[in-house]
């Protein structure tokens, strides 16, 4: 028992440390990119800070993925309400993670769907929420996402499919680079497909409504 005690103790301790360091530092890779690497499919990686990455990308993610991001405090308990009751009727299946989760998930963990990665998860984002400020959650974010096989983060995902920095993203392109996000392995942000194209018309719209109520506001 005091072994077993012992070694969770560092195993929290560690995790601390682990995320105390990615406050400050840029995430260098993550176990997806390695993952993805070693099945082939390259690794383009650039990191940026917020202030080189276009605030119209910050609303498209925001309103596609996470619309009370600056809001909840890591986990958006509606949002987990709705995701499993749309579950229930067997429509197709749509969890209910926020960025902080994401984020959680893809700088520390493996991809996996068990109930033990679940809650590792959860032990991440309490730390990601306790020691990041909201403006570095989704930094951290934007580096680290995936957008095409092999292409991470958001200069990369922006040279790769519009030949441009992330910087000089338009909202049409913003817009289109956070319709793929549920599927980047297999759906195009240029060109686009019927789908995404149709996402991201109306991930414009609400990239209006994140600007006029200042949804992004904990982001600058």
């Amino acid at each position: 028992m005091r072994a077993l005690a012992l070694t969770v103790a560092v195993l929290f301790g560690l995790s601390i440390v682990w995320v105390l360091t990615y406050a400050v530092l840029p995430v260098p890779a993550t176990p997806l990119m390695i993952i993805r690497a070693l099945e082939g499919h390259g690794w383009h990686h650039e990191w940026r800070s917020m202030e080189k990455i276009s605030p119209a990308l910050v609303r498209a993610v925001i309103a596609a993925e996470d619309s009370r991001f600056c809001n909840h405090m890591g986990v958006d308990l509606d949002a987990v309400e709705r995701a499993l009751e749309r579950n229930q009727t067997g429509k197709p299946l749509r969890g209910g993670s926020t960025i902080s989760q994401q984020v959680a998930k893809n700088a520390f963990l493996w991809p996996d769907r068990s109930w033990l990665r679940k809650g590792v998860e959860l032990w991440f984002t309490l730390l990601v929420e306790s020691f990041w400020p909201k403006k570095r959650i989704m930094e951290v974010y934007l580096n680290i996402v995936e957008w095409a096989p092999g292409v991470y983060g958001a200069e990369a995902a922006a040279r790769t499919w519009f030949g441009k920095g992330t910087s000089e993203l338009s909202n049409q392109e913003a817009a289109l680079l956070a319709a793929i996000l549920p599927n980047p392995l297999k759906w195009k942000a240029n060109p686009p497909g019927r789908y995404v194209a149709s996402r991201a018309g109306v991930l414009q719209q609400r990239m209006e409504i994140v600007r006029r109520d200042a949804l992004d506001t904990c982001t600058r």
